[in-house]
């Protein structure tokens, strides 16, 4: 375990009172990747293990925490991930492949009902596509394209960045060729280019999930459960991802993909990455700042009831209100 990952040092005195208390998902730590090694629970917080020593870990500042290959992890210590709103994502070696995740922060699904009405629409789902797409451009859309055109602009911004960074790194760039199976066989570059990526899929995910979405719902990319996840990726690649890549496969092989990870934690740091995720998700699907938060104190209520004039109160039973509809019970059935 390298302790340089952790700058800084935390005391924590106690769990949160309630999910209010925790720092907002803008304002958090991006990630730390951790492998070959135990983490448990201290005090309300964790601590990294290894036979080096131990390093505690404010979790409620941290937004993920990506565990790789022959990582243990206490009962206790997933608890306090919990509890302190730290997304925990199973990973592959150096985080590349995604294996499984824990739970969010928040507790409200006003994002996620917000998100899947525009999904669910083919003329709010367009629209949503063409502001992601415009996101990335410096200058407007000539009126009337029509999403293939949209589609293959993007393609040449795309291949520019890479020649770009390949003609100021002095790295030479033929194409992202890369074998899932055989992560070795591929080239410098294309290593770094995958590092980093996954890096920024995972807090991508992380802000995600932390504040209320479901990584599912893709509006450009579609059929997987990471398909929002990497519509929400692709606005930062040409900035963050290939200049990383790049500029670490610049430096050669050794330690490459350590490397490439602590660059990606400086280069997040430096854009502001989880302040402007969450921001940017927000413009892009319509929702007023004040929403996102919208954390329910009681993480037990069961919340309200839907209906077609508007949502009721849960947690009542209805035969005790005289709202009972027709005097029937749960089953359908007349009472007595």
């Amino acid at each position: 375990m390298d302790k340089s990952v952790f700058s800084l040092t935390y005391e924590v005195e106690g769990m949160p009172r309630d999910l209010h208390e925790l720092p907002k998902v803008r304002d958090s730590w991006s990630f730390l990747y951790v492998e070959r090694c135990r983490v448990d629970q201290d005090k309300k917080a964790i601590v990294i293990e290894d036979a080096r020593g131990r390093v505690p870990v404010p979790c409620a500042n941290l937004s993920l925490l990506m565990l790789g290959p022959g990582t243990t992890v206490t009962h206790a210590a997933v608890r306090a991930l919990a509890d302190n709103g730290c997304l925990a994502v199973w990973s592959g070696e150096h985080g590349v492949r995604f294996y499984a995740q824990g739970t969010g922060e928040t507790r409200s699904a006003l994002n996620l009902l917000h998100q899947a009405r525009l999904w669910a629409s083919p003329r709010t789902r367009l629209d949503v596509v063409f502001r992601m797409y415009q996101m990335r451009f410096s200058e407007q859309f000539e009126p009337g394209m029509t999403l293939q055109q949209v589609r293959g602009a993007e393609g040449v911004r795309v291949r520019r960045a890479y020649q770009d960074a390949s003609a100021r790194y002095g790295v030479t760039w033929e194409g992202r060729n890369y074998d899932r199976r055989n992560w070795r066989s591929s080239d410098h570059v294309n290593r770094a280019l995958s590092t980093a990526n996954s890096c920024l899929y995972g807090v991508c995910h992380a802000a995600i999930v932390a504040v209320g979405y479901s990584p599912a719902l893709g509006f450009i990319h579609t059929g997987k459960m990471l398909s929002f996840v990497y519509d929400v990726a692709d606005l930062y690649k040409t900035e963050i991802s290939i200049p990383v890549a790049f500029g670490e496969a610049a430096q050669g092989g050794r330690e490459l993909d350590t490397r490439v990870r602590r660059a990606c934690r400086d280069a997040f740091t430096s854009a502001k990455l989880m302040s402007r995720i969450v921001e940017d998700i927000q413009s892009l699907l319509g929702i007023p700042a004040e929403e996102t938060d919208d954390y329910a104190s009681d993480q037990a209520a069961p919340g309200g009831l839907w209906s077609p004039d508007g949502i009721v109160a849960g947690g009542v039973n209805f035969s005790l209100t005289g709202d009972a509809s027709h005097g029937r019970d749960d089953l359908g059935k007349r009472p007595g």
